[in-house]
Parts: structure tokens; C-alpha cells; sequence
């Protein structure tokens, strides 16, 4: 059987490294290390404005699409004004991104959003962000305890959704790494897991296509995940039919 393809979109930022000080399309060894581990082939997709305009001509060449963590999203996505914690924002990635996805979402292509790339699907259906969830919840109680660590904690999933298949029950403990989440939820969009103790939106999903999930967590980080592993199972159906 074929090994698919998982694109893995880039983030777009400044690194050190030796003598060098550049701008660099990047993401965290563990995405890759989890999709190889599934049996996919992880490759890496940088921001490109053709393709902002012609998805299809990356989209024909993978299986599945994730859309990995990093910087906020770009509030003229969705309509607003960066609060004070909002920073960091690449507008070519915002871009190619949501363009990618949108176009993903049309094929029925298997996509899968972590942490960052859960908002963007939401704001690829129309859907809003919390701009920094600490203001609502008194501090970064369970979602970002350290800055540059991950905090665990554990989530409740909707039984009989993708995302309770994805994970493989209806209880996980995760990793989380946030400090914004879902607002106004996206057209055709349903919940499918929340946080235990406070009820953040952790998971969502778009019900009548095959494979479109989004995950507040990190499941990347965690050996024991099984979410990676079902976007590179459901992407395999795809290629092997």
C-alpha cells in the first residue's frame, strides 16, 4: 500500500541559529516524527501566493493537509481589531492557509487543524476568535500554565463524532499551548470536545465531510495520540481507495 502524502503548512518566522539571523519557513520535528510513525510521508508546505490563488496546485499533490500551531491568526480574518495579547501575525500565512483549507474542505480532502490550525478552520467557515481566553478565565489556568510548555489537562468528546474516533474514546488528558480559542463558531461547523473543567472548545469538526477536524491540543507532542495517526489512516483510504 502507498504511504500518502501529508502537507504540513509552514510557519513563517524570524530564527538564529550559527552566525545567521533570517526569516525561515519552519515546523516542529514532531509533526513530522508523528505522521511518519502512522505510516505517511510528512512534507512541508510553505506560504506561496500562486497557490493562494490556485490551491488545487498543491492540493493535487498531497492526500491530507494539516495545519499546524504557531502565531495568531490575523483579526481581519475575521472581521476585528488585534487586541493587546494578539501579536505575532503573518498575513501569507493567514492567507495561504485559509485558502488551502477552504479549497480542501470543497475536494473533501482529510484535513486536520492543531491548536493554531483549529482556529483557522473556524475561520474558514466564517467563525470568530477569542482573542486572548485568559480574560474570561482569570488567567492561563490548564492552557498555558508556563509560557514554552505544555500544560496538560483533560477533555470530554462528543460520543459518535470524529473527533471521539480520532481519539478513541470519549476522555483524553492533552497538551495545550493557547491563549486564544473558538468565539462565534463557523457555518456547518459542531463542537465535538470541550475542556473538562472549563468548558473551552477543544475539538471541531465539520459533519458532512469525511475527515475536517480541528484540535485545540497538541496531539503532536504526545506519543500516546492516536489524532495524527487518523488523518494519515483517513488520507491512506484516499490513496488506496
Amino acid at each position: 500500500m502507498s504511504r500518502p502524502l501529508i502537507g504540513v503548512c509552514a510557519a513563517v518566522e524570524q530564527a538564529r541559529w550559527a552566525s545567521w539571523d533570517v526569516v525561515v519557513t519552519m515546523a516542529p520535528q514532531t509533526y513530522a516524527t508523528a505522521i511518519q510513525a502512522a505510516g505517511g510521508v510528512a512534507v512541508i508546505l510553505p506560504p506561496d501566493p500562486a497557490a493562494i490563488e490556485q490551491p488545487d496546485m498543491l492540493l493535487d499533490r498531497i492526500d491530507g493537509l494539516l495545519l499546524a500551531g504557531g502565531s495568531d491568526i490575523d483579526p481581519a480574518t475575521y472581521g476585528s481589531e488585534p487586541g493587546p495579547e494578539t501579536v505575532g501575525f503573518r498575513a501569507e500565512r493567514d492567507e495561504f492557509e485559509l485558502a488551502l483549507l477552504r479549497r480542501a474542505i470543497e475536494r473533501d480532502m482529510p484535513a486536520l487543524g492543531i491548536c493554531r490550525g483549529m482556529q483557522v478552520l473556524n475561520v474558514a467557515r466564517g467563525g470568530t476568535i477569542d482573542q486572548h481566553v485568559p480574560d474570561r478565565l482569570g488567567g492561563d489556568v490548564l492552557h498555558r500554565e508556563v509560557a514554552g510548555t505544555y500544560s496538560e489537562h483533560d477533555v470530554e468528546i462528543v460520543a459518535g463524532s470524529l473527533a471521539a474516533r480520532a481519539v478513541a474514546g470519549e476522555h483524553a488528558t492533552v497538551k495545550s499551548h493557547h491563549h486564544q480559542g473558538v468565539d462565534r463558531l463557523g457555518e456547518g461547523l459542531a463542537i465535538s470536545g470541550y475542556s473538562a473543567t472549563d468548558r473551552i472548545v477543544e475539538a471541531i469538526e465539520l459533519p458532512d465531510r469525511r475527515y475536517a477536524l480541528g484540535v485545540l491540543w497538541h496531539p503532536e507532542e504526545d506519543m500516546r495520540s492516536k489524532v495524527i495517526g487518523s488523518l494519515v489512516e483517513a488520507a491512506r483510504q484516499e490513496v488506496n481507495g
